[in-house]
């Protein structure tokens, strides 16, 4: 699947993608649905999770099942149709939108499937490295804040761009910025 944009019309999902085409997505719409829910699994694991227990009596019908986990997804991050940027790039990063529900503070998928948190499969000390060397801190600097040494520091960069397939700073710089690594 090429690049796309969600939005919600008549209480229906709809889809744009890139060739300027509008189609209701349904329990047909087999290559998107299968995209979204593979993302879905592979980078927001507890989103995913919560959406299988949440339709898992519908889980008889695959084909439904997955739809109605996709619909969902999209309906609680893509919510209007803009112009700013694809919703679904076709690298598979999600641009997520901060939709109007009116169940904001009482749902309990809040936080989990909306605006979920990205999974890069980092350890917790990786990531507490990681968000410093994101905001430009110095492997000097980070070592002193986090009482660790300066080659602590560069191991676990080192770890973590090995963990995320970057080669540089400014492709993990891109990386967290694409997938909302430190923001939320």
């Amino acid at each position: 699947m090429v690049g796309a944009e969600f939005y919600i019309f008549d209480n229906e999902l709809w889809c744009k993608s890139d060739d300027g085409r509008n189609f209701i997505v349904d329990e047909t719409c087999t290559e998107v649905i299968s995209y979204i829910i593979n993302n879905v699994r592979a980078r927001y694991p507890e989103a995913y999770k919560a959406l299988s227990k949440h339709y898992q009596k519908s889980s008889i019908s695959a084909s439904y099942y997955q739809y109605l986990m996709a619909r969902r997804f999209c309906k609680c991050n893509f919510g209007s149709l803009d112009a700013t940027s694809e919703d679904v790039r076709n690298d598979g990063v999600f641009n997520f939108e901060n939709v109007q529900c009116p169940m904001r503070g009482e749902c309990p998928l809040e936080g989990v499937v909306c605006n979920p948190v990205f999974d890069a499969h980092l350890l917790k000390s990786e990531m507490r490295v990681m968000k410093l060397w994101y905001e430009g801190r110095t492997k000097e600097e980070i070592a002193e804040e986090l009482f660790i040494s300066p080659g602590t520091v560069k191991n676990h960069i080192k770890s973590a761009y090995l963990k995320l397939g970057v080669h540089s700073e400014a492709e993990f710089v891109r990386y967290a910025k694409d997938n909302h690594l430190f923001t939320n």
